[in-house]
């Protein structure tokens, strides 16, 4: 299961989907689809080198 749907509304949205945009434009929805993500994933690990660590606390 998948976001708590199982196979029969994964189904049904896929058939949705091909309705929708058609069988010629799935490859291209799905390749702008992971090129998004890639983009989003290379973006929060940029983000994340960009901070600084917190200076640590002198001990006593």
């Amino acid at each position: 299961m998948i976001f708590g749907m199982g196979p029969m509304e994964l189904g049904v949205i896929l058939l949705v989907v091909l309705v929708i945009f058609g069988p010629k434009n799935l490859p291209k929805i799905g390749s702008a689809i992971g090129k998004t993500v890639k983009n989003v994933r290379e973006g929060m690990s940029e983000g994340s080198d960009d901070v600084e660590p917190s200076p640590e606390e002198p001990t006593q």
